[in-house]
């Protein structure tokens, strides 16, 4: 065989293994054999085969385990190679010339290339987009998500600006949480990043080929630079990816939107940085073969060393991102043992020259970067779809590599060696523990230690009768419980005459049970209630048989209790032993610590992606999520990454050598030593760039605050003229000047008049007609009056103004500082009492209150009328520099705002209680969000946020159930209907709920979540189906984000009297409610 042969074998024999393993991979079928004839079959045609073996996957039987080495002697692309980069020295076994076959390959990697230079799109890039047409296809809209439906920058720019340095967002521009959860990992490799941004593109692009061109992956490589300066220097909390991923979605010859399945996006990425590295390299570089960065950063080799129907080989290939299967293991470790033995290895080792075949793996050179993709997903052959794998698989923030070594293979075997005697070994104690644990030869088994104190327990009981039916009386009604009562031992000659003997007898063996030892009994049992039948006990015992049969299983219950202590610790030693087996220090010599966490919710065909990735310099974990990006913790990373809890999982781990603090390391200025971090960390033109989109940024800012400047002076004129026209209109009684000679209830000082200070009282302190509202400070105040007339024998104007000042203010702080049960809120009786709550300045309190004695609607009698009108010329008589009257007309802006979030809160809570969820959510959830803003001022501002957390989230729930039963229903208006409730209402809500991550939040939309992605495995007819895959990315790939939502509704003014009725009749309801629930 000829060199030239012989690469040609190589190449197609491992373009063959490409196309085997990602049929594998979509199919879930590991017949080699039955994968090649689908092949055949297809014409290579992936789409074709995939179809082919769906329908004939059942008939064909499983084939022999070594046909799988028949093609895996070459090479085995499970692994992600680079092309030309990989070495094949490759031993040849069979030393025979197979002209035929030599022809067939030679005529197949003609066509490839013809192919490729007519294209300029390899055979493995065409077959990846066959596949996801295919999928396509067969799924029509599914995962599709239009422009409109994307979420929405906020309108005002502080909502959007970057705090401090915090690590910038990348925004979701329809299903591209991918991208985000991908590229902020590789981002956050410091060294990949400078890398990225340094990166400056061949002097002789214009005269590349035009295939290196159509690949478009130097346009890329120049997005993703403008990309990382941005993250690196923008004054944005989040930044648009837009260009880049769209430079990238064509790449899969796709042309709806859908969510791209994150390894292949992964491996496309690496590969088109890999070759922009390359032409630079080429370019820059005088050796035979230059080093490129992206292959010395994420690429390894590993030694496969194996025997072939008794001929050993070895190989040295090349791997990128290295695949584990998760089903069946249940940690890290376990997948790679798995990973790195195939076959029956014992021949490895054997002197014999054996039939078996095998293979193991072994690292010669692992990659400063070292990524795992977790395969959680299967194909399902009965259902014909794809799912997903939420098995538990638990990974250590720490990885020490050393056992997977070549360099340390023989140390490795024996230790393999040993682990497998020990876990013999151990597998033989658990099976006898378990026969101790579940004893028995029914369907129910005991602890047998257990079993021998109920029968210890049951000799030693005392019998109430001969039989167990004679003490119940025949008049009883059923289930009755009169059974005759055992007397005290010292009381038995109070029982009937007709059971004399036997109570001599029972008393006798009561006397004889007293005199034994007590049996001792560890397990906590429960007393019989008095009222309950009898216990069983035995007929007939002798004290003799009674002694032998205590002291048998007395003995014979120690004998199992020391039995299952020695067999349980036995365990926990080898458990600890194997546990151990690798930690002596020559074995941690190669330490891989945990940089980055990829995660998935949701199922095979929708969900949701983000990412932990650690920060090194804060020293925590950091959760980004689109444009969120939060402080997390390792428990967090746990809950949502380990699988098994929820239908999160994480899907993609990536692991540093932690002997390379380059990796993450900032750089340093060389003249000044110190780390440069911002802008000075971007090139030049990068810089240039930065500095631009923050200069549109910063005059976006400031275009937003001129038109907020603008909207607030349009409200301050609109305020001065109705304010005007107020003052006119009062202008017709003359102020009269009083020297102020008594003491002052708050101190209120004579001053000049203030007549623009009056214009602004607020509507529910003075109005122009006698409302309800009026009416009722109306009679606050004539009460007062009243009461300080008759208490003071000085009868002036002013006197009693002063007196009824102090009585309202003593009523209105004992109000302020009442408990009050729920269905009581004195903040609404009285706007006093609500800033008495708050703290609010003495001079907005007197204001406020005098404002309340100045209304011109008090009453008509000579007494109330002398009243105001001393009440009005104090008020005139305060300086401007005395009420700062913006303050005073913010407090009061926040009162009104408190009634109308309270009105909000009761009209939600009238309606959740009618059941009317639709209507009642939208209430709700402005009522918790102006809530939150009083709130966010002082704890007293607003109502409880707990209390309108839970009817908020009760609410979605109840809508949830509500769409997901209509769902079920299956009948097209019910569906409809029940997905619009879905779209319109709960999910733009939800994040809402994420937003500020409480438990119970949380769990809530979990819970909706997995009520949905629960119908996936279900069997529905196919236009469900469709829908259900349209809905899904919706709900499940939700930001912290707000979209757009309902304006709030339109609410009535409300008089105080009718206010509180209302307020006090739902809190009552609500509160019967939930005892009666409780």
């Amino acid at each position: 065989m000829t060199v030239e042969q012989n690469v040609l074998q190589q190449h197609s024999q491992k373009h063959q293994q490409t196309l085997l393993n990602q049929l594998r991979e979509v199919t879930g079928t590991t017949d080699v054999q039955l994968l090649q004839q689908a092949l055949q079959v297809s014409n290579g045609d992936l789409a074709e085969a995939v179809a082919y073996l769906t329908e004939k996957n059942a008939k064909v039987p499983q084939q022999d385990e070594t046909t799988y080495y028949q093609t895996s002697q070459v090479s085995n692309d499970r692994y992600i190679s680079v092309g030309s980069q990989a070495d094949s020295n490759v031993i040849d076994l069979t030393g025979d010339d197979k002209d035929d076959l030599q022809r067939a390959i030679a005529l197949s990697l003609a066509e490839s290339n013809r192919a490729f230079r007519e294209t300029g799109i390899t055979d493995e890039e065409q077959a990846i987009s066959r596949v996801l047409e295919a999928s396509i296809a067969e799924n029509k809209a599914s995962l599709k998500r239009t422009h409109t439906e994307v979420w929405s920058d906020s309108p005002n720019p502080y909502d959007r600006k970057r705090i401090d340095n915090c690590p910038v967002g990348l925004k979701n521009v329809g299903n591209t949480c991918w991208f985000s959860a991908v590229i902020q990992s590789l981002f956050n490799l410091l060294e990949f990043q400078r890398l990225v941004l340094n990166y400056s593109p061949p002097a002789r692009v214009h005269e590349l080929p035009r295939n290196q061109k159509e690949h478009r992956n130097l346009p890329f490589m120049q997005e993703l630079r403008t990309l990382f300066s941005l993250m690196v220097g923008s004054k944005r909390k989040y930044v648009d990816p837009s260009r880049a991923v769209e430079i990238l979605k064509d790449a899969f010859k796709s042309s709806e939107s859908q969510q791209q399945d994150v390894s292949e996006f992964t491996h496309k990425l690496l590969d088109w940085l890999e070759d922009a590295f390359q032409m630079k390299a080429e370019e820059d570089g005088d050796e035979d073969k230059p080093k490129n960065p992206m292959v010395e950063l994420f690429y390894g080799r590993f030694l496969a060393v194996g025997v072939l129907e008794g001929k050993k080989f070895e190989n040295t290939e090349m791997f990128g991102q290295y695949p584990l299967q998760v089903n069946g293991f249940k940690d890290l470790h376990e997948c790679l043992e798995a990973a790195m033995i195939e076959g029956e290895i014992e021949s490895l080792h054997s002197a014999e020259n054996s039939a078996r075949s095998g293979q193991e793996h072994w690292f010669t050179e692992l990659p400063p970067v070292l990524t795992f993709e977790l395969s959680r997903f299967e194909f399902n052959q009965a259902l014909g779809r794809p799912e997903k794998i939420h098995n538990k698989l638990e990974f250590p923030s720490m990885l020490f590599m050393d056992r997977y070594m070549d360099r340390n293979r023989e140390v490795t075997r024996i230790k393999r060696e040993e682990i497998r005697r020990l876990k013999e070994h151990l597998t033989l104690l658990q099976q006898r523990l378990e026969r101790y644990l579940s004893y028995g030869s029914g369907p129910k088994r005991f602890p047998l230690a257990d079993v021998l104190q109920y029968a210890m327990e049951f000799a030693s009981s005392q019998p109430v009768c001969t039989s167990p039916v004679e003490d119940i009386d025949s008049s009883a009604p059923p289930g009755g419980t009169t059974g005759l009562q055992l007397p005290p031992p010292s009381s038995s000659a109070e029982q009937d005459s007709s059971a004399t003997a036997e109570s001599s007898g029972s008393a006798s063996g009561t006397a004889a049970q007293q005199q034994r030892a007590p049996v001792h009994k560890p397990f906590t049992q429960s007393r019989l209630p008095p009222d309950l039948p009898m216990h069983p006990a035995p007929r007939h015992i002798t004290e003799e048989e009674l002694r032998v049969l205590e002291g048998c299983l007395h003995r014979w219950r120690s004998e199992v209790e020391n039995d299952t202590r020695d067999l349980q610790e036995s365990i926990k030693r080898i458990l600890r032993t194997i546990e151990l087996m690798y930690s002596d220090k020559s074995m941690m010599q190669v330490p891989y610590r945990l940089h980055a966490v990829l995660v998935h919710e949701g199922q095979a065909n929708a969900g949701h992606y983000w990412a932990y990735i650690y920060d090194p310099h804060q020293r925590c974990w950091m959760k980004y999520n689109d444009i969120a990006v939060t402080k997390s913790s390792w428990e967090e990373l746990v809950r949502d990454s380990f699988g098994g809890y929820r239908n999160a999982s994480a899907y993609c781990l990536m692991y540093i050598n932690d002997k390379k603090p380059f990796l993450i390391e900032e750089d340093f200025d060389k003249e000044t030593g110190q780390i440069l971090s911002g802008m000075d960390k971007l090139p030049p033109d990068l810089k240039q760039y930065v500095k631009g989109d923050n200069e549109l940024f910063d005059k976006e800012i400031v275009e937003w605050n001129a038109l907020q400047a603008r909207k607030a002076q349009q409200e301050k004129l609109a305020l001065a003229a109705a304010a005007a026209a107020a003052a006119a209109a009062a202008s017709t009684a003359s102020s009269t000047s009083i020297s102020s000679s008594s003491p002052q209830p708050m101190s209120i000082d004579c001053s000049p008049p203030d007549n623009a200070a009056l214009q602004q009282d607020p509507e529910y302190m003075e109005q122009p007609s006698p409302t309800s509202d009026s009416k009722h400070l109306q009679e606050d105040t004539e009460r007062a009056i009243s009461r300080a007339s008759a208490e003071l024998e000085e009868r002036s104007p002013e006197a009693l103004l002063n007196a009824a000042l102090k009585l309202e203010y003593a009523r209105l702080v004992r109000f302020a500082q009442e408990d009050t049960p729920p269905e009581k809120d004195y903040r609404l009786h009285h706007v006093i009492v609500y800033f008495l709550q708050n703290q609010a300045p003495k001079k907005i309190l007197e204001r406020t209150l005098l404002t309340q004695f100045a209304d011109r609607n008090l009453a008509f009698d000579e007494r109330c009328k002398s009243i105001m009108s001393v009440a009005r010329a104090k008020l005139d008589l305060i300086k401007p520099e005395e009420v700062n009257m913006d303050e005073y007309e913010i407090w009061h802006q926040d009162y009104r705002n408190f009634r109308e979030t309270t009105i909000f809160m009761i009209t939600g809570l009238e309606l959740f209680h009618k059941t009317n969820y639709v209507e009642a959510l939208i209430y709700l959830i402005y009522s918790y969000q102006y809530n939150k803003e009083l709130l966010s001022k002082g704890l007293y501002r607003g109502h409880d946020e707990e209390f309108l957390g839970h009817y908020r989230r009760d609410c979605l729930l109840k809508l949830n159930e509500q769409a997901a039963a209509m769902f079920e229903s299956g009948e097209e208006p019910e569906v409809t209907t029940g997905l619009g409730i879905m779209n319109e209402l709960v999910v733009p809500c939800i994040p809402l709920l994420l937003l500020h991550d409480t438990e119970r939040d949380l769990l809530a939309v979990e819970d909706m979540r997995n009520r949905w992605c629960s119908y996936l495995g279900q069997e529905m007819d196919s236009n469900l189906q469709e829908k259900l895959t349209d809905f899904l990315p919706k709900l499940l790939d939700c930001s912290t984000e707000i979209k757009s939502f309902h304006d709030p509704p339109k609410v009535p003014a409300h008089s105080t009297l009718e206010l509180c009725e209302r307020f006090g009749r739902i809190m009552t309801t609500l509160c019967k409610v939930a005892n009666h629930g409780r």
